[in-house]
Parts: C-alpha cells; sequence; structure tokens
C-alpha cells in the first residue's frame, strides 16, 4: 500500500520518553499546518488511488480538538474524491479511551499504528513509557471492535531488555493478532534520558549486528505466525547517517537487509551439501542471500571453497534450490 507520509514530532506527547527524539528519526523539526498538508497532498495524489495517508510521531489521539480535526480535515478532501483510500495515525495504548476509535473510523482513518515498544512492565518503567502493558490488548480490542487495521510497533534492545524479553514481547503482540508489526531495535539519540544512562554505564545498547541476529529470530517468528513486518530499523536521513545524533545502538542504513541476511546465511550453513556447491534462489533475493556487501557468500566460500550463489527466476521468492532439490528459507531458519 503506498504511504503519503507527514511527520508531527513529538506532538499531543504527554512526556518525553527516554529514548525518543523523533526530531532526528523523522528528519523533520517543525511540524506541518493542516493547510500545508492540504497543499502537499493536492500536489503529491494521483487522480484515483489506493494508499493512505498518515500522520506519524506524536500521539495523535491526545493532540487537542481542533489541531487534531484540523489534520483530519487537511485530509478529507482527497479522501472524498477517490485520490485516496484511508487515513493512517500513530498513537500510544494508553491513548484510546473513551470512544476515540469510533471517533477516528467515521473520520476516514483506516490503520492506527500502537507504539508498544515492550511487553514487559520493568522495561517499560526503565524508559518510563508511562504506561504498563496491561493496556496494550485493551488498545488493540477498542481498535478491533471500530473495525480499523492495527500495526504494532516493538523496540528490542531498551533497558531491562535482552534477547528472550524482545521474542517475549513479540510473542504477546502476535497473540493479539495485529495485521503488520513494525520493529526496530534500540538506538541512543544523542540529548536523551537513554544517552545520560549510557553514558552513566548504566545501559549497554545491542549493536547493528547482534541487534540483526536477534531481529532475524523475530523476522522468523512473524512469517511463520503470517503476519508481516513492514520495517525493520529505522528509515535513514541524512541526520541519522552522518552519525551526528547517533551516540550508541542499532542504527545501519542497511538494516533490513542485515536482518535477512541473517537468515539466509543461517538458512544456507543448514543445506546438507554432497558434490553440488551452487546454490540457486530468485533474482530478487540474491541480494540478500549474498549478504550485505556479499558478506555471506565471503563467509561461505570460507568455509566451502568455490561456493556460489546464483539467480533462477524459475523459482518462487524465498526457495532455495540446491541440484533437484528445493527448500524455503522458513524451514531451513528455524529458531528454538
Amino acid at each position: 500500500m503506498k504511504i503519503y507520509p507527514f511527520f508531527i514530532p513529538h506532538e499531543g506527547c504527554p512526556h518525553r520518553c527516554l529514548f525518543c527524539d523523533q526530531h532526528s528519526t523523522s528528519g523533520r523539526a517543525f511540524r506541518p499546518s493542516p493547510e500545508e498538508v492540504s497543499a502537499e497532498l493536492d500536489r503529491m495524489l494521483p487522480p484515483c488511488g489506493e494508499g493512505e495517508v498518515a500522520f506519524y510521531g506524536g500521539t495523535f489521539t491526545l493532540l487537542d480538538a481542533v489541531q487534531r480535526d484540523g489534520y483530519l480535515e487537511s485530509a478529507a478532501p482527497a479522501l472524498r474524491a477517490g485520490r485516496v483510500a484511508g487515513i493512517r495515525v500513530s498513537t500510544r495504548p494508553d491513548a484510546l479511551g473513551g470512544d476515540i476509535a469510533s471517533y477516528l473510523r467515521e473520520r476516514g482513518v483506516t490503520t492506527v499504528e500502537l507504539g508498544c515498544q515492550s511487553f514487559s512492565e520493568s522495561v517499560l518503567r526503565a524508559v518510563k513509557r508511562g504506561h504498563g502493558p496491561e493496556c496494550i490488548p485493551e488498545a488493540v480490542e477498542r481498535l478491533r471492535r471500530s473495525g480499523l487495521r492495527i500495526g504494532l510497533q516493538l523496540l528490542p534492545g531498551l533497558p531491562g531488555g535482552d534477547r528472550h524479553e524482545a521474542v517475549d514481547s513479540l510473542e504477546q503482540a502476535l497473540a493479539l493478532k495485529p495485521d503488520f508489526l513494525r520493529i526496530y531495535p534500540a538506538v541512543v539519540f544523542r540529548g536523551t534520558g537513554l544517552e545520560d544512562l549510557y553514558l552513566a554505564g548504566r545501559y549497554s545498547p545491542p549493536g547493528a549486528e547482534k541487534a540483526a541476529l536477534w531481529c532475524a529470530d523475530l523476522l522468523w517468528r512473524c512469517r511463520r505466525a503470517g503476519v508481516p513486518v513492514v520495517r525493520m530499523g529505522l528509515q535513514g536521513n541524512p541526520a541519522l547517517d552522518s552519525k551526528s545524533m547517533v551516540a550508541a545502538g542499532a542504527y545501519h542504513p542497511a538494516f533490513g537487509q542485515l536482518v535477512r541476511s541473517c537468515l539466509w546465511l543461517r538458512a544456507l550453513r543448514r543445506i546438507a551439501f554432497d558434490q553440488e556447491i551452487s546454490v540457486r534462489v530468485h533474482p530478487a533475493d540474491l541480494s540478500d542471500a549474498r549478504g550485505h556487501r556479499r558478506a555471506n557468500l565471503e563467509a561461505l566460500r570460507r568455509e566451502r571453497a568455490g561456493f556460489s550463489i546464483v539467480p533462477d527466476p524459475g523459482l518462487h521468492r524465498e526457495d532455495l534450490a540446491l541440484g533437484d532439490r528445493i527448500f524455503t528459507l522458513t524451514e531451513l531458519t528455524e529458531f528454538t
């Protein structure tokens, strides 16, 4: 689905969580006005489309009524004209009281993304999230009763969290049967409370390599459950790529590929090789199978001289063929 995003960093948020710097993650210093949103939509939207206008960042359902109505009204003409199919907003699990979910549905909202971050009470307390995990199922149920699509966001690697906590939080998220997930491993931004903990030696986040291994496990579990992961790791922007705002943690401009490459390397190492040393994959999977900057291919060639990974357009995506045998990526990458 095509998304037309607008960022309203920190707007409506009741306080600042220790990990959060939405100006850096969005690359936007200021929020657009409803009038600016309307003008930009008129410029960018096709005459007819099935996408969603998205308001990311902040806590949309805690905006004051005038601001909230202004943003929804800015997208209404495009919605009525069939230039988009709906509106998407992001909010907190504890910000869906009263009849707000029904209100959103009536105003054209079709998808709500919930920033859950973790299902661990101790992790949420450590980052001063301001709510516990018990409100997450309640929020999901409110949204589901209103007929809204639901996305959940998780942040593995926060203070007090480890690989076990990441898996446990994911399994609890999957049990709620969301329509999709976003998984953003923790990044320490300069000027945040999380950086204070890091500099004081009270917190050590996983780096990109370790976080990619964790997230490969999470991605495999999502695929087994049939729940799409629409994003792994933060979207790059100049501030993030320059590392000027990143003190530590799992930021990498190609983090999603690092995760997928971990799955492919695990799968390729589990194939029982005989004499054949050339594995075939769909052309669209070739880059991930070979690894970021061909790291998988080089590692496997050190283990088995002459090893190669070649494209085969006759295969399905995420199939591996060795001679006349065909395997699937999911079956070869099982985690326990």
